[in-house]
C-alpha cells in the first residue's frame, strides 16, 4: 500500500518586489521605488489564463513596504484586493507578505484560507550578519506574528531557513519556539524546512546548505514538533532523489506549493509533477493534491470560505 505525500498545485502572484529589508541572501527583492506594482487588471489576466489548468492555490507573495511608509495602506489594499479577486475566480489565496499588524491579519483572514510567515531562525546573532539590514527579521517581531495568527485562529504556515549561519542548537531552539506557540493555539498546519540555496541576485555568496544534513533536520523536527504539524520539504531545492526520499522516511509528508516558477528561488525550477511522482513511487510513496488549508481547520474559516472549501473537498475526493 502506497504511503501518502501531499502537495498544493499553486501559482504565485507578486504585488511588488519592493522591500525595505535587505537580507544578504535574498534573490527576490528590489529596492523601494524600483519595482512595479501589479495592477488588478494584469492580475486578472494572469488568473483567467490559469482557470481550468489544475491550479488550486494562489500564493500572494510580496516584498515588504515599511509600516510607516506613505504607501503602506495602498500596498495592503492591493494585497486584500488580489485575494478577493483570486477567490472570485475560484482559487484559494494564501498570503505571505512579511510582517503585518494584528488588524491587517484580522482583515486578511476574511479573504484567505490560510496564511504564512517564515520564522527562519530565532537566534539574534543573525542580526549582525545576513539580517543586518533587515528590520523585520528581528525574532520577537516574527514570533509575535505567530502568536497573533493563533489568537485570530488563522491556519498558519511557518518554517526554518537552513544554512544562513545558524547552529544545530539554533535549529532546536527555533523548532521549540514554534512547538510552544502551537501548543497554545493549535494553528500551525505546516513547518517548512528550507535549505538555503545560492542564487544569482544575492549579495552574500554563501555556500548553500549541505543537503546531506537535511534528513537529520527532518528527524530533529519530527521529535520536537507536535505530530499535528506537517513537515514540508521544497522538492526543487532538494535536487538528489535519495535525499528527498530520506527526508520522507524521517517524517516529512508535504512538498508545498508546486507551480511553474519559484519566485523566492528563481534559479531552481520546480520539477515536473510526473517526474516527481515517479521518484516518490520508487520509494513507495503516492503524491496527491491538497488544498492550502488542512481539513482540521475548515471550521475556523469564515462561512463563505468554508462553503467553497467544502465543495472543493468533494471535488478532490471524486477526481483525486
Amino acid at each position: 500500500m502506497s504511503r501518502i505525500v501531499t502537495y498544493s498545485p499553486a501559482y504565485t502572484i507578486v504585488p511588488t518586489y519592493e522591500c525595505f529589508n535587505h537580507c544578504s541572501y535574498c534573490n527576490f527583492r528590489s529596492d523601494p521605488g524600483k519595482s512595479f506594482w501589479l495592477s488588478l487588471s494584469e492580475a486578472e489576466k494572469k488568473l483567467l489564463y490559469l482557470k481550468n489548468k489544475g491550479i488550486i492555490e494562489i500564493l500572494i507573495l510580496s516584498g515588504e513596504v515599511h509600516p510607516n511608509s506613505q504607501y503602506r495602506q495602498a500596498w495592503f489594499q492591493l494585497i486584500y484586493d488580489l485575494c478577493k479577486l483570486a477567490l472570485s475566480l475560484g482559487f484559494f489565496p494564501h498570503t505571505n507578505v512579511g510582517l503585518l499588524s494584528r488588524a491587517e491579519m484580522k482583515k486578511l483572514k476574511q479573504v484567505n484560507v490560510s496564511m504564512g510567515l517564515m520564522l527562519e531562525q530565532i537566534t539574534p546573532k543573525l542580526l549582525k550578519t545576513v539580517h543586518r539590514n533587515a528590520p523585520s527579521k528581528i525574532p520577537h517581531l516574527r514570533l509575535q506574528q505567530l502568536e497573533w495568527a493563533g489568537e485570530l485562529r488563522i491556519p498558519f504556515t511557518t518554517g526554518l531557513l537552513l544554512g544562513i549561519g545558524e547552529t544545530v542548537t539554533d535549529w532546536k531552539e527555533t523548532l521549540e519556539a514554534i512547538a510552544n506557540i502551537h501548543k497554545k493555539w493549535g494553528h500551525i498546519q505546516e513547518v517548512i524546512l528550507q535549505p538555503y540555496s545560492p542564487g544569482n541576485q544575492e549579495i552574500w555568496n554563501g555556500e548553500g546548505f549541505d543537503l546531506n544534513l537535511l534528513p537529520e533536520v527532518v528527524a530533529i523536527a519530527s521529535q520536537i514538533l507536535p505530530s499535528s504539524i506537517t513537515l514540508q520539504i521544497p522538492p526543487n531545492l532538494v535536487t538528489k532523489p535519495e535525499i528527498l526520499l530520506a527526508c520522507l522516511e524521517n517524517g516529512a509528508r508535504d512538498l508545498g506549493g508546486i507551480g511553474p516558477y519559484d519566485e523566492v528561488n528563481p534559479d531552481y525550477p520546480h520539477p515536473y509533477y510526473q517526474a516527481l511522482a515517479k521518484v516518490l513511487e520508487s520509494g513507495g510513496w503516492q503524491l496527491i493534491k491538497r488544498l492550502p488549508v488542512y481539513s482540521q481547520y475548515d471550521y475556523w474559516l469564515p462561512i463563505n470560505l468554508k462553503n467553497i472549501v467544502s465543495k472543493w473537498r468533494i471535488k478532490l475526493s471524486i477526481n483525486g
